[in-house]
């Protein structure tokens, strides 16, 4: 069993009348617009799209104090503003006794198995408030954190992803994959929502039909390269059942539509090769006559680049990665990291750069025994203690880090955690950012939550040995014990200083 996220049904309103039904329906979708994007605001996830639709002004208003007053009027100076309150404190110490007995009825489910691992800190001290169980356990999707952070250092936030297509020789043109983990067949113009914002081979076609014809050729034979990655594009690590299910494509450099069958979850066999017959059609679409069918080989170094397409930055990457646990896009980067660390795309070097870059920002990299970058792999293994390594670095790190925090789903309103923690503490929802963490007898939850006073509390749940039976309600299990932390006034209550 693999993650996947519901998308909230949206219900029609009744018809208004003829008459006032295009003003009604206006002004409904404004009023949708703005609800919608308001809320997303809040929660850190509509920067990239918001400014697609609403372009900034130019420069910000003045404010009341830069307005010069009308001519002949004269008005007294603005006093100096007193204070009328001393600031707030910061909170208090949190109590540690407070944690544990917010959490420990719920792990103590018998749902979640004979196995249950735990660990909770203060984000602002450090200091450990909670450990339940010891050692390792499988961390499922948990794993993404850890290619999330690594991706961001490794690679850098602004590293974007280029598909290309260079001369090649004797009439053939060479598409060259560039680990582009987003690229589309068509654009998605008709999905403005849809983030990131992706690149797509039926637009690489057409600059490079119109190059062609700017050279005078008609016609052309299609090469291409995904040699960017090496193999085994199936991790000897997952199970073979993967590939018969359909869980998760061939890991290539390159293909389109995370190389699923158009209008399917169902893969390809050859992503690659499957990409390489989506541009050649498209080239066809353009008026390019193209010879025999696309071929693979290797690019000449040499050859003249004829047009290009660029991936999302890796920070927006990272982004979709952790919302909505996307296994496909954390294997691609996780091969962009071995890439950059170890000087191979590969399963094996991704996981061991992972582990690198990690060790280098500081991460207690003891715990850590990984074999992808999703999680797929049931050989994996994380201690509690490491995964809270991580989450502290990347809160406490540099703007480009804290991007794994930031895009973690939002309990009851985004991404993999959209319709979870109905069950969990009402107060909660909102107040609690996680990554989830799901394979069959495996649930996990990893991430912060903010008590009701205002204390940031780091936590780690792993259960791995859940009677199959059992899973559903051993996911509630968890997010209860994550709502109790965000609903737990766990620390003294801000004293003012008269």
């Amino acid at each position: 069993m693999t993650e996947s996220t519901d998308n909230p049904t949206v219900c029609a309103p009744r018809p208004a009348p003829r008459r006032r039904a295009r003003r009604w329906v206006g002004g409904l979708l404004t009023l949708t617009l703005v609800a919608a994007g308001a809320a997303a605001y809040r929660l850190d996830l509509v920067v990239p799209w918001y400014d697609h639709f609403f372009a900034a002004p130019a420069a910000p208003p003045p404010g009341p104090a830069e307005v010069a007053p009308p001519a002949g009027l004269e008005l007294p100076p603005v006093p100096d503003v007193e204070a009328v309150a001393q600031p707030l404190p910061e909170p208090g110490a949190v109590s540690a006794r407070k944690v544990e007995a917010a959490i420990a009825p719920f792990l103590a489910d018998p749902n979640l198995g004979p196995r249950v691992l735990a660990a909770v800190d203060d984000l602002t001290t450090g200091r450990s408030l909670a450990r339940v169980g010891s050692g390792t356990a499988i961390p499922a999707s948990t794993t993404k954190l850890l290619t999330s952070l690594a991706a961001l250092s490794a690679l850098g936030p602004e590293r974007t992803f280029q598909t290309r297509v260079v001369a090649g020789g004797s009439g053939t043109i060479v598409l060259v994959g560039g680990g582009d983990p987003y690229l589309m067949a068509e654009p998605n113009d008709q999905d403005p929502l849809r983030y990131p914002e992706r690149a797509d081979i039926a637009t690489l076609a057409a600059l490079t039909a119109q190059a062609l014809r700017d050279q005078g050729r008609k016609r052309v034979s299609v090469g291409y390269d995904d040699s960017l990655f090496d193999g085994p594009r199936f991790n000897p690590a997952w199970p073979p059942s993967y590939a018969a299910e359909h869980v998760v494509s061939p890991i290539t450099a390159l293909w389109v539509d995370q190389g699923r069958v158009p209008g399917s979850f169902r893969r390809v066999e050859d992503p690659s090769a499957s990409a390489a017959q989506a541009f050649a059609d498209a080239l066809v679409a353009h008026g390019i006559k193209v010879q025999g069918a696309p071929a693979r080989g290797v690019a000449s170094g040499a050859g003249a680049e004829l047009a290009s397409v660029s991936s999302a930055p890796v920070r927006e990457i990272v982004a979709r990665v952790l919302e909505v646990s996307d296994n496909e896009a954390a294997e691609v980067l996780a091969h962009h990291v071995g890439l950059e660390v170890r000087g191979r795309g590969s399963f094996s070097a991704g996981t061991k750069g992972i582990v690198e870059t990690l060790r280098g920002l500081g991460v207690e990299t003891d715990g850590i025994e990984i074999y992808d970058g999703s999680g797929l792999s049931r050989e994996n293994r994380i201690s509690p203690e490491a995964l809270l390594s991580v989450l502290r670095v990347a809160a406490t790190g540099d703007g480009d880090l804290r991007t794994v925090i930031e895009s973690l789903p939002v309990s009851g309103f985004t991404g993999s955690l959209t319709n979870r923690f109905d069950d969990a503490f009402p107060q909660s929802r909102g107040l609690v950012r996680a990554k989830t963490g799901t394979l069959t007898a495996v649930s996990s939850l990893a991430g912060i939550a903010i008590d009701q006073r205002g204390h940031a509390l780091l936590f780690v749940l792993m259960a791995d040995r859940i009677a199959k039976p059992d899973e559903d309600r051993a996911q509630v299990a968890l997010d209860k014990a994550a709502g109790a932390l965000a609903a737990c006034r766990c620390g003294p209550r801000p004293r003012l200083t008269p």
